[in-house]
């Protein structure tokens, strides 16, 4: 069985159609890179599967169960976990409190600030693991606003890690980041990856990175699912080398 699936899955925004009846299933211990030129869908399909909006029709399901009437935190609970393009912190808590704050919801304790912490040192540790992971452990009483844009990222990965869910979703996890910044968010991605049990998705523009993560590639053009495969077969077809590359196969043929 996939752990996800989206069945027919469609968006429409007054008479555009943004995502349109896109079908796909994601297997654990697989990493699958959606690309696309921009415009493509890909940002307003992660959104659909996350429930950041909801589908004008088609479904999402999470381990055969269809979660296409829950909101996006209820869907965050059931296993979706999700990394937005822009760094999604409470930018006035430290960064351990950032995390702290999703071991604690991951262990059912709320998100009391203060009564959790104290009684549960167990979710202490937890917290300072997954600092000591993203490589932050130095600057854990740092406040996420001050932190640099490349630590952000790592923090906004820990949080995701924390949740510990069974889908991760990565949206151009690397954007915004210096050269010597992103090695470490792949790392991360790799570290992630070992883990079989769980299905990884990605958004991301650099096909250098698409190339070296990545065990399928899906395409989306103009909302719609128009390539599905491995790698090296995706990455030559005529839509890719045309909407990446600006070659029209036509014209290289007659060339």
């Amino acid at each position: 069985m996939s752990q996800l699936s989206t069945q027919d899955l469609t968006v429409r925004f007054g008479g555009h159609v943004a995502v349109n009846r896109v079908t796909c299933a994601f297997q654990p211990g697989t990493l699958t890179a959606i690309v696309g030129p921009n415009g493509a869908g890909k940002t307003t399909y992660f959104n659909l599967i996350s429930g950041q909006i909801r589908a004008s029709a088609g479904s999402v399901h999470l381990n055969g169960v269809d979660v296409s009437a829950l909101g996006a935190p209820a869907r965050a609970q059931a296993g979706l976990g999700r990394a937005f393009q822009l760094t999604n912190l409470f930018p006035n808590l430290t960064v351990r409190e950032n995390v702290r704050l999703a071991v604690q919801a991951r262990a059912g304790a709320g998100l009391n600030l203060w009564r959790i912490w104290s009684d549960r040192k167990d979710l202490v540790v937890r917290a300072d693991e997954v600092l000591e992971t993203v490589a932050l452990a130095d600057k854990r009483d740092a406040l996420a606003a001050s932190l640099p844009h490349g630590d952000q990222r790592k923090l906004e990965v820990g949080i995701l890690m924390a949740l510990e869910p069974q889908v991760f979703m990565f949206d151009e996890p690397t954007a915004g980041m210096s050269v010597d910044e992103v090695p470490v968010i792949l790392n991360l991605i790799r570290q992630l990856k070992a883990d079989k049990t769980k299905t990884i998705l990605l958004v991301e523009h650099k096909m250098d990175v698409v190339r070296e993560l990545s065990d399928r590639i899906i395409v989306l053009h103009n909302g719609e699912l128009v390539a599905d495969g491995d790698p090296a077969t995706v990455i030559a077809s005529p839509v890719v080398q045309q909407a990446y590359l600006g070659i029209n196969p036509e014209e290289k043929e007659a060339a």
